[in-house]
Formats: structure tokens, sequence, C-alpha cells
């Protein structure tokens, strides 16, 4: 999955289009209702990932139980989150290792874990 099937995927499954808060081309993906992020994809160097070579490496962040976290960060494609809480999110590499259904899955798991709580009565 690339940057754009990411966008295309979130705007058909959510209704809601990428947040561009910086001049640097990062966007945000962001809940509709409350504004919270559930994604941020970015270009990020690659040395600042512990990846060798030199260069970038597009990447999607997504928040994510840290159990199903520490367990997929042992596999290729995912990564300690960068830039953001080890513990509750997720960096995927958007360069094709990591599966698709894999990354749509986990997009929609972080939109959940980010939703509007619903409050008791």
């Amino acid at each position: 999955m690339n940057r754009q099937e990411v966008f295309d995927y979130v705007k058909e499954r959510y209704g809601t289009e990428p947040d561009y808060p910086w001049a640097d081309g990062n966007a945000v993906l962001r809940h509709r209702s409350n504004g919270k992020w559930y994604g941020l994809v970015m270009e990020v160097r690659r040395d600042r990932l512990g990846l060798s070579g030199g260069g970038t490496a597009e990447v999607l962040n997504v928040k994510c139980d840290p159990v199903l976290g520490g367990f997929l960060r042992g596999q290729e494609g995912f990564l300690p989150a960068y830039h953001m809480n080890k513990e509750k999110w997720l960096t995927i590499l958007l360069d094709g290792t990591a599966p698709e259904e894999d990354i749509r899955n986990l997009l929609d798991a972080s939109y959940e874990l980010t939703a509007p709580k619903e409050r008791l009565r």
C-alpha cells in the first residue's frame, strides 16, 4: 500500500481526507467529529527509522493495542512508532513490505481506538 492508496481507503471507508497542518507534505488523518488523529503519513529519513541506506521512507503511524504492536514490531515492515508514543503507536513502512490487509486492519483499529467515547448516563 502506498500513500495514495491509504488516502483512498480512508476516504471510502470513513469519509476523511488528509489534513496538511505543516508545509512539509506530512499528512494527518483525523476523525471528522472530534479531530483526533488516527493516522499520520510521513516521509522520514531512513536513518531516523533505524533503516540502512540513504534517502527517505514513506511511513504510516497508527494507534495500536500495545500487545499487538509489540508482536508486529518483530515483523518486516513494522517499526517502533516514529515521533509518537512507542507503546501505543506503530510505524508501518509504505514500501510494499507490510501486507495491505494488515495495513487496512490496523487503520480500522486505529480509527476505533481514537473514536469519540460514548458517555454513560
